[in-house]
């Protein structure tokens, strides 16, 4: 961890030459969850390849570009696209754009996934609010000598997800008219598909979706200070007993036909930390 600071500086430095607002949120944007950053006004968009440290992603539905600007008037940066453990890059370079966040002003993480649902009341294109996880990852993002000027040695994790965020997002969908579950978010490494045995053991252990993603940001969103807000769309069922074939290509079309439900909750999430109401 030690290396962090220092490549937190240059891409903070790197991208604040092109966008010098401060942003007051940031967000990372699943699979075919993209849409979002493509509504910002004052747009600014920068490939992660021009950004300094940045991995590339490589992941289906992933546009792979960091986008500054202003949703309903807020500043925000937009990953339209995240990086995974299973494209080989370490946690520490995964995570290194929520750091970035952090330096460049941000205190809200929104953090989105398309996942697999294990819970058998869900449904396919429901939201589910995340309201804890499970690491089966194998790794933490913070392995390593901690540097203090990042975070403590210890962060507290008994509520990585801001529980006023959480009662706030289940408001929306309410509000909307749309179904939103709150509960818990477990992440493997993938890239594969779970196996039927895996999707029993994963719902045993109490996990209502699982992804191969989020943890990981969170936990160095949480480290850093900040206030996390997490939102699943649930785009294929996981029940062993009446398994069916999962396809890329219905994953993304059931994420995408999700985003009008992401994009309320976003944006009341977004209007709050721009000064107008809900926290902690």
């Amino acid at each position: 961890m030690l290396d962090q600071y220092d490549k937190v500086s240059d891409a903070v430095g790197f991208i604040a030459a092109r966008w010098p607002e401060k942003p007051a949120v940031g967000i990372v944007l699943g699979s075919g969850l993209g849409g979002i950053g493509e509504s910002l006004t004052d747009r600014v968009a920068i490939p992660y390849d021009a950004v300094p440290h940045f991995a590339v992603s490589t992941a289906h539905g992933h546009a792979g570009q960091l986008v500054c600007g202003r949703l309903d008037g807020v500043p925000v940066v937009v990953m339209e696209g995240r990086i995974h453990a299973y494209e080989g890059y370490p946690l520490g370079q995964i995570t290194l754009p929520v750091r970035v966040f952090r330096r460049l002003g941000a205190d809200l993480l929104v953090v989105t996934n398309a996942g697999g649902g294990l819970n058998p009341q869900f449904r396919t294109g429901d939201v589910m609010v995340i309201d804890d996880h499970i690491n089966l990852l194998g790794d933490n993002p913070l392995i390593g000598i901690n540097d203090d000027r990042l975070g403590p040695r210890f962060p507290d994790m008994s509520a990585p997800y801001t529980p006023g965020l959480v009662d706030a997002a289940l408001a929306v969908a309410r509000r909307e008219d749309f179904v939103a579950h709150r509960g818990v978010y477990v992440a493997v490494t993938g890239p594969n598909l779970e196996t039927r045995a895996e999707y029993r053991f994963l719902r045993g252990i109490g996990a209502d979706i699982v992804g191969m993603s989020t943890v990981p940001e969170v936990i160095v969103a949480v480290h850093a200070g900040m206030r996390v807000l997490g939102i699943s769309v649930v785009t294929d069922m996981c029940l062993p007993d009446a398994l069916e074939v999962a396809t890329v290509e219905k994953i993304l079309a059931v994420a995408r036909s999700a985003e009008p439900k992401l994009r309320a909750i976003i944006t009341d999430a977004v209007r709050a930390a721009g000064g107008k109401g809900a926290g902690r």
